[in-house]
């Protein structure tokens, strides 16, 4: 590997399993983002998405060796250890605080708009989507989040959710229908553009 090249994922768990803390570090500053903002879309807390975070990365520390380069990728696998962390949180719990509203000063004060209307016009949207994403139920909101906002192939999600490809493409068609269904204005018109990518 020349200097300038970056390990790739399966280096770092493989040096992690050695007890390298540096590539720990570097998976960890790599990877968290793909973690968090799922558990942050399944679960709707920014709190328990932090605490599930911390303790994905705890359990590779300890369990990295358990990781099985050709059988899947290290983002479906992260991704699948997350899920059980985020089912374990709901099972327990937790005490959860909603993600900022789309009027709340927490939502403005990240970003800034050219245009006001057309930018309370895509926080109410974004807001909206939010909500419905955290009404459909668990099999099709993973189902939703790892293909639509994460992005993974239907073979990396069946990965990360344990199932067969099939049963993910079954899962996500049935999310977005439900997902469609409950961004319907009260005329039955579909809210303007409802696209899942506004979350990331």
């Amino acid at each position: 590997m020349a200097a300038s090249e970056e390990p790739s994922d399966e280096d770092l768990i493989a040096r992690i399993a050695a007890g390298d803390r540096d590539a720990f570090a570097a998976l960890y500053r790599r990877r968290r983002p793909d973690v968090y903002r799922f558990a942050l879309h399944v679960t709707g807390s920014p709190p328990v998405a932090d605490d599930v975070t911390q303790d994905v990365f705890m359990a590779v520390i300890h369990h990295a060796e358990r990781y099985r380069p050709g059988q899947s990728g290290v983002v479906p696998w992260l991704l699948g250890i997350t899920r059980n962390y985020v089912r374990r949180s709901a099972a327990t719990g937790r005490p959860t605080l909603p993600l900022p509203d789309a009027d709340s000063d927490a939502g403005r004060a990240l970003t800034h708009e050219t245009d006001p209307l057309a930018g309370l016009a895509r926080r109410r949207h974004v807001a909206a989507l939010r909500r419905a994403l955290l009404t459909l139920p668990a099999k099709y909101r993973e189902a939703v989040v790892l293909c639509d906002l994460q992005e993974l192939t239907y073979a990396d999600a069946a990965t990360a959710l344990a199932c067969a490809v099939g049963t993910v493409r079954s899962r996500l068609h049935r999310g977005s229908a439900l997902l469609a269904n409950r961004l319907r204005g009260s005329d039955g018109a579909l809210l303007p553009n409802p696209a899942t990518r506004w979350l990331l």
